[in-house]
């Protein structure tokens, strides 16, 4: 063991943790934690859930080297703490300390700006319960597996003390934290882990501790020896010009702590990719919720990409928030400073000259307030599907989903899928999806542009009311929270999946030439077209019906309108079922043929909508006829993937 290693341990040993009572004193520990910033304290959420279930702000004690203080659980990923069993990727709790962080004086561990999963050997620490005291351990240990998005899994041969879950797990190749330790296996030795890239999902939270860690390690060592994570990693000396130093990371990341965050992912990504000279890093794209993870891109493997990429990177960060009115001078200065150190003279306009990509560039201050964004066709942006399967023989209905994006530009791509044996009830849904749909929508919506979601049920479950789904149980008091009111979301015909019939095609390419609709009232009263009324409508006309679409006769007129070819309809999801219409359904149709003659084109329908959804709620009385109001947009143009596997059936 090198002399610098043991200096990185006692840094660990340091920054490590133990959680017990508030009264202590002789208590057993209940597991182990790490602090990320001064005052934070990350853990399993398993460790606190058995004591804080019941009442989340309970206080108790953290200990560890020079730390004996108060705490509370500030956040944990668990979406029902009464589930006897931790889901992998809802296994961590962020803890706050009683006080001023200012006046806390602790060590904390260094994070790696990479969300790539680890693997190979690493040092496991924690503490366990000894006969009379708890005790300090690190344990050799390695990673030989991935589970799922956050998973890792410690090789058979490793013994974890008890009391170590919540512990750091330390890469010492890097010196930095790569995850932490979530259980022991049963029977048998070896464990599972949580990456710390799972840390990204406490969003605001997450930003907020990033900040603060990137502060902490940007100042003065803090450890009675004088020693820092940074010094302790390796890596090409300070002085070295053409290669991103660990220094030169450790200043950087300080500096973009003091900015405003980016607005959203595709923010991030794009600057990233003009960065790296449009050439794509290896795997998937992680959550990037701040500039910090922008940096994290830039690599090959465990290397950093040379510091021309970096400064590039820093360049396009600092000319985004100046053109936003935010004060980027410090980071400008010191980009400045780094660059005369790169000694490739000929190679420094790579960073002088580079400007914001079009599509980042600060509009104009004359638009509009409220601008109609159109909805994209082929080649025009990216869209969201989920696919909702009904499960054969399932009474009362449910559903497996799966969840597609599509950029636009090729063939959609399959983002995850259902993994449930039994499906889940309609009221079901939104918490199935909140995890998986709510990552992707926020990876993909860009600053004003949230990506428009397609959800693709058979006809008879039309009237489900995906514009009230709600995926956040706490919002802000400006945040209206409803899918309708944030983004444009249509409905879609499940059974049209795969390629386009002609009839469909021809009429949605008809209608896509108007430019005036007018809606159509059907079925009427007393009047109900047959298929022929349907196929040989107007282009310019829109099927509006004041009736649920999953009962008739709303669904005999749902099914002979896409058989009609009909792409387009608007229809009551709590409307009545019977033939007489009552008078306030002339009010819908008036209110409706009013919308309808704004449009300037197909494409405007979704977001007009969407505007409607948002007067209401702002408290708009003359909007609340559209609340009920269920959309399709079933364009032939971008077809929904075909069904692939056969049907789903129900598990005897």
């Amino acid at each position: 063991m090198s002399e610098g290693n043991d200096r990185l341990y006692e840094l660990a040993r340091a920054a490590t943790v133990h959680l017990l009572p508030a009264r202590g004193d002789g208590a057993p520990l209940w597991g182990s934690g790490f602090f990320v910033a001064p005052g934070w304290v990350l853990t399993a959420a398993h460790v606190l859930r058995p004591h804080l279930a019941a009442g989340p702000r309970t206080v108790f004690r953290v200990r560890g080297e020079g730390v004996d203080a108060e705490a509370r659980l500030e956040q944990w990923l668990l979406t029902d703490p009464r589930r006897q069993a931790v889901p992998l990727e809802e296994d961590l709790a962020l803890v706050r300390l009683a006080g001023e962080p200012e006046e806390q004086q602790h060590e904390c561990v260094w994070l790696a700006d990479r969300a790539v999963s680890h693997s190979g050997a690493l040092k496991v620490c924690g503490y366990y319960p000894g006969p009379s005291e708890t005790y300090f351990r690190i344990v050799d240990a390695e990673i030989n597996g991935h589970e799922d998005r956050h998973g890792l899994i410690i090789k058979p041969d490793i013994d974890l003390p008890s009391g170590v879950s919540g512990g750091p797990l330390l890469d010492p190749e890097t010196g930095a934290v790569v995850g932490l330790v979530k259980s022991r296996r049963k029977q048998q030795d070896g464990g599972k882990a949580v990456a710390i890239s799972a840390l990204r999902r406490f969003g605001r939270t997450y930003r907020t501790v990033v900040a603060a860690h990137d502060r902490w390690h940007g100042g003065e060592p803090q450890s009675p020896t004088g020693d820092n994570w940074i010094d302790l990693q390796g890596g090409p000396p300070a002085g070295a010009g053409e290669q991103w130093t660990p220094t030169d990371r450790r200043d950087a990341l300080r500096l973009l702590a003091e900015l405003p965050p980016p607005p959203d992912a595709p923010t991030v990504e794009l600057l990233a990719k003009r960065a790296r000279s449009h050439n794509t890093w290896p795997g998937g794209t992680p959550e990037l919720l701040t500039w910090r993870d922008g940096t994290g891109l830039l690599y090959e493997g465990a290397r950093p990409l040379e510091a021309l990429t970096f400064l590039r990177y820093l360049r396009f960060v600092e000319l985004y928030t100046a053109a936003r009115g935010g004060d980027a001078t410090a980071l400008g200065r010191w980009i400045g400073t780094r660059l005369r150190r790169e000694p490739r003279r000929a190679f420094h306009d790579l960073v002088r000259d580079v400007s914001l990509p079009e599509a980042l560039r600060p509009a104009p201050d004359a638009v509009p307030e409220r601008i109609v964004i159109p909805y994209p066709g082929p080649g025009e942006g990216a869209t969201v599907a989920v696919l909702l399967d009904p499960v054969i023989g399932a009474r009362p209905a449910r559903f497996f989903w799966q969840i597609w994006y599509d950029d636009g530009h090729g063939e959609p791509e399959l983002h995850e899928v259902d993994g449930s044996v039994h499906g889940h009830d309609p009221a079901g849904l939104v918490q199935a999806l909140r995890g998986p749909l709510g990552r992707l929508l926020r990876a993909k919506d860009q600053e004003g542009r949230p990506v428009p979601l397609e959800v693709a049920l058979p006809v008879e479950h039309f009237d489900t009311a995906v514009h009230r789904w709600r995926f956040d149980d706490i919002a802000e008091l400006n945040d209206a929270g409803h899918l309708g009111v944030r983004r444009r979301v249509v409905l879609r015909a499940l059974e049209r999946r795969g390629d386009p019939d002609k009839v469909w095609a021809e009429r949605w390419q008809a209608m896509a030439d108007q430019r005036r609709f007018s809606g159509w009232r059907t079925p009427g009263q007393g009047d109900f077209p047959g298929a022929r009324g349907y196929r040989d409508a107007a282009c310019d006309l829109i099927p509006v019906m004041c009736r649920p679409a999953g009962r008739d006769p709303g669904r005999t007129a749902m099914r002979l309108a896409l058989e009609g070819g009909h792409g387009v309809a608007l229809w009551h999801v709590d409307g009545h079922s019977s033939r007489v219409c009552p008078e306030s359904c002339d009010i819908l149709y008036a209110k409706a043929e009013e919308l309808l003659q704004t449009l300037g084109s197909l494409a405007e329908l979704p977001d007009r909508i969407r505007h409607v959804r948002q007067e209401i709620s702002e408290l708009r009385a003359d909007r609340a006829w559209a609340e009920p109001m269920a959309l399709l947009y079933d364009d032939p143009r971008r077809p929904l993937p075909s069904e692939e596997g056969g049907t789903l059936d129900a598990p005897l």
